[in-house]
């Protein structure tokens, strides 16, 4: 007898019945609706209150949501800038009323004997400040005010007292502290001759917001990635708990947070030491101009585009970054160094521009306190998140509404009716599918070692070791040149 879902057997009137059933119409692997969310700081001025959850569909409209010069704005345009396309949510919080805000000075020491333009980059944007032969130290100073609060989307704001320029975060927070400043970054630029500046980096920004209320506006929508804009302890916390919840098999709710760090090789260090989550990816930025949250949407918007989960992200561009100076740049052996403490690297090609050099996660240790490189690549984890999706999308598709029997029981064709063998076939054959997607390996291994049965003590449940063999990426190429003379 046929299971049929709607037409009823006590049916007596006349007629040509038919019904539809999809279980069997879905052919191939699941694609997966990406969904990103970026977290950061507003201003007053924007027109969303915090802890909303906002679809972004451009850079304006972020600059109208939450002010113009925000951090968020400003993450939420260098992802726009990173990746177009995107399905982009943003939950904004406010600073801390009871934090400091960052300040740095900028100190006109001597004023150009002749006129010219210079550049001045706070937080990564240049801005052309132009000075006549012969200004004082108090008109230059002026002059840099202006630039700096003309550009409304600086993360800063300027004031000017006798030569001297203070910068004041927009944003209380101790993430002001990483805002960067300096003149003069590409080749050829450089200050009118007679001209002299000393600047004093922002500091002394203090407290974070709490970002509590807005882990709980996300309520139970899955984000696939997050790019978030603090390095706090308390954040960072915060974020790796509550991922580890959603990732667990009951919530199944996978998410990957992506935050950037500057400072130097000895913090980034001490950072990604603090750190031990297969759920969080920090980057190391050294010292670049770009802010270290703008690093963070860049990072989140690249990885995000990257549709196959297994493919190494070395090579790939980080657009809009820019790079560290020579001097700071990280060479292999500090790279290598942070790898193995839990901070992802990039290098600088020959034009200036920054690359994915490897992309890990800041997973180190098991929970014994053994070193574990388990879920160290940032590949690992997003193949084991689209092999569990597309385990439950075949299974909920082609066994929606089933009886479940033993295996050997004598039922009719057409009957509604899954064994564990059937329902092992179902996943030999989707592996077969993940095997030609470049995403597993070694399908007599698995087929050897599937194991499918019915559950002893609850009749109605089927229990599955599912034990796949993840590729892996092509890193390293070593070879021996071993050569005759």
């Amino acid at each position: 007898m046929i299971s049929f879902n709607s037409i009823p057997l006590t049916l007596r009137t006349p007629g040509q019945y038919l019904e539809f059933d999809n279980s069997q119409a879905m052919r191939g692997l699941p694609a997966v609706a990406h969904k990103v969310l970026v977290i950061g700081m507003r201003l007053a001025t924007g027109t969303i209150n915090a802890n909303v959850p906002t679809k972004i569909l451009s850079a304006s409209q972020a600059e109208q949501a939450f002010g113009r010069g925000s951090q968020l704005a400003n993450m939420l345009t260098a992802f726009k800038v990173a990746n177009r396309t995107l399905d982009v949510t943003a939950i904004a919080v406010d600073e801390l009323g009871a934090g400091t805000a960052a300040t740095g000075t900028i100190t006109v020491t001597a004023g150009p004997s002749v006129a010219g333009t210079f550049a001045l980059y706070v937080g990564g944007v240049r801005l052309q400040v132009g000075v006549a032969a012969g200004a004082s130290a108090t008109v230059v100073a002026a002059a840099i005010v202006a630039a700096v609060n003309a550009a409304t989307q600086l993360p800063v704001t300027a004031a000017n007292a006798a030569g001297v320029v203070t910068l004041t975060a927009r944003h209380k927070g101790v993430e002001g502290n990483s805002i960067d400043v300096r003149v003069n970054y590409y080749a050829g630029e450089m200050l009118p001759a007679g001209l002299t500046l000393t600047i004093v980096p922002l500091a002394n920004g203090a407290g974070n917001p709490n970002i509590a209320d807005a882990i709980a506006a996300m309520t139970d929508v899955q984000y696939n990635t997050l790019a978030i804009g603090f390095t706090d302890a308390a954040t960072l916390a915060a974020v790796t708990a509550w991922l580890a919840v959603r990732w667990g098999p009951l919530d199944q709710n996978e998410g990957h947070a992506f935050v950037g760090a500057s400072g130097s090789h000895a913090s980034l260090i001490t950072l990604g030491d603090a750190q031990n989550s297969p759920h969080l990816t920090i980057l190391g930025a050294s010292r670049s101009p770009s802010a270290p949250w703008i690093w963070a949407a860049v990072a989140a918007a690249v990885d995000a585009a990257e549709t196959d989960p297994a493919r190494p992200r070395q090579t790939l561009l980080l657009p809009g970054l820019l790079a560290p100076a020579e001097e700071d740049r990280f060479d292999r052996d500090d790279r290598n160094l942070l790898l193995y403490k839990g901070i992802s690297t990039t290098v600088v090609d020959s034009g200036d521009l920054v690359r994915v050099e490897r992309f890990i996660t800041t997973y180190q240790e098991d929970a014994t306190g053994i070193p574990d490189e388990s879920y160290l690549n940032i590949e690992t984890v997003r193949t084991l998140a689209y092999i569990r999706y597309a385990v439950r999308t075949r299974i909920a598709a082609r066994f929606p509404r089933h009886k479940l029997a033993d295996d050997g029981t004598n039922y009719g064709p057409g009957q509604a009716v899954a064994t564990p063998s059937v329902i092992r076939m179902e996943l030999l054959h989707l592996f077969r599918e993940l095997e030609e997607a470049g995403l597993v390996e070694n399908f007599d291994q698995f087929k050897a070692d599937l194991i499918v049965e019915r559950n002893a003590s609850d009749r109605d449940r089927v229990d599955a070791l599912i034990p796949p063999d993840l590729i892996n990426q092509l890193r390293v190429f070593a070879g021996l040149v071993q050569f005759i003379k």
